[in-house]
């Protein structure tokens, strides 16, 4: 169902502007504000997210894309089907720009709630965001699906907001299955036992750290380097060169994505070569190639897909066909997969009743692109934790014990210099 040459209503956008929010509507199928359910014709999804700031291009890449393709795919296949009123409603959507700011999105999830009255509201983008959001998707009594935070708060987080959702892990099932992986290829010869590890100053950076630094150090590796650096830093020669000294075969990075960029360019500029090479947020998306270039084959870092997948083939191609871009290979999945779940959860219910939601999506079993999928503990615990670029896709080298898990290429070929 197109959606071009739709605009946000007069009144919402006079609201808006008193808030100092940006807002749109985006009405996927005509509405009724207001209607009871005998005559509600659509079920109203609202989300803030940042349109603007500095998390914009890791929403932009990873959330927006997939919120507009699930609307697209659920009204194209003739809505979500409501049993109790014995209707297919389409989704209508009502998206705020919450400007990369915990406090606009905060602002914004109350007027979803109290003003928009909408039946579900989608989360923000990042692991912090997900955490300052929690208590008012909580008080408001609404589902939080958070599927780009990656926290070892989860399990806390899930028992003090009982229906809230964490799909990404946390920063020990990344360290530790990166150490893990990384021991074994020690035990082989491949690496040596030093290791170089940065951090960007930020909850994920934090929550990577420092989990990762016990557990190289239980596995009997030498950290020769740990280093923290803040975020926005765009300089890493300093650190490359002091880290090039030191021996290490090992070298990995907690980073944002400007962090992993800039950190991927610099290396190669001054020769740095390690035999494993690993990154953060940012390895993973699709432009990623671009920014490495000939260089990226070998490049480790966090997340991964089984490219194999027919699921994965063809969410791949949808995305790709209906937004204009090809999603990430870690969280894009995961937060399509989301979404998945929650059409599944309001259609086994019958209505949008949020409480009896909540628990099916708790306790149910449920099919995605990801393959079938149950919480644990209101929590996603099976994840892919370390991928690899190999041959043009970022393939999923751990859990080791996944079905479509690669061998790593250790070491990576070594840097080009750019010509």
């Amino acid at each position: 169902m197109s959606t071009s040459g739709l605009k946000a209503p007069m009144k919402r956008r006079a609201l808006i502007g008193a808030s100092a929010l940006t807002a749109m509507a985006l009405a996927l199928a005509p509405v009724s504000a207001g209607a009871q359910d005998g005559e509600r014709d659509s079920i109203r999804i609202g989300y803030a997210v940042p349109l603007t700031g500095p998390n914009a291009t890791g929403a932009g890449i990873t959330t927006i894309p997939n919120y507009k393709l699930w609307v697209h795919d659920v009204n194209a296949d003739g809505g979500i089907e409501l049993s109790a009123l014995g209707k297919t409603l389409p989704v209508e959507v009502i998206e705020y720009d919450d400007r990369s700011s915990t406090e606009e999105a905060v602002r914004a999830i109350e007027r979803l709630a109290t003003q928009d009255n909408v039946d579900f509201i989608l989360p923000t983008w990042g692991t912090g965001p997900n955490l300052a959001t929690g208590p008012t998707f909580d008080r408001f009594g609404y589902p939080q699906l958070a599927a780009t935070a990656v926290t070892d708060l989860a399990g806390e987080m899930a028992n003090r907001w009982d229906k809230s959702f964490w799909m990404l892990g946390g920063g020990y099932d990344y360290a530790v299955a990166l150490v893990d992986l990384l021991s074994e290829q020690r035990d082989a010869g491949t690496i040596n036992n030093k290791v170089a590890v940065i951090s960007v100053a930020d909850g994920f950076g934090i929550d990577l750290s420092k989990a990762a630094l016990p557990a190289f150090e239980a596995a009997g590796f030498e950290v020769v380097y740990e280093q923290s650096y803040p975020l926005g830093t765009s300089d890493f020669a300093p650190i490359i060169n002091e880290v090039s000294g030191l021996g290490a075969d090992t070298f990995v990075a907690f980073s944002y994505p400007p962090g992993t960029f800039a950190l991927t360019q610099q290396s190669v500029v001054s020769g740095f070569n390690p035999k494993v090479f690993y990154l953060g947020v940012g390895t993973a998306f699709p432009v990623y190639p671009n920014i490495a270039g000939e260089n990226v084959e070998g490049v480790m870092g966090i997340g991964g897909v089984d490219p194999d997948s027919e699921a994965i083939k063809d969410y791949f191609e949808r995305h790709t066909e209906v937004t204009g871009n090809p999603p990430d290979s870690w969280a894009s999945a995961v937060t399509y997969a989301s979404l998945q779940m929650l059409q599944q959860a309001i259609e086994r219910v019958g209505d949008v009743d949020r409480d009896a939601v909540a628990k099916e999506l708790s306790t149910g079993t449920f099919d995605t692109i990801l393959g079938e999928v149950k919480l644990v503990d209101n929590q996603l615990r099976s994840l892919w934790t370390v991928g690899q670029w190999q041959d043009g896709q970022f393939v999923g080298l751990a859990h080791t014990e996944r079905e479509g898990a690669r061998d790593p290429i250790i070491p990576k070929p070594e840097f080009k210099p750019a010509e």
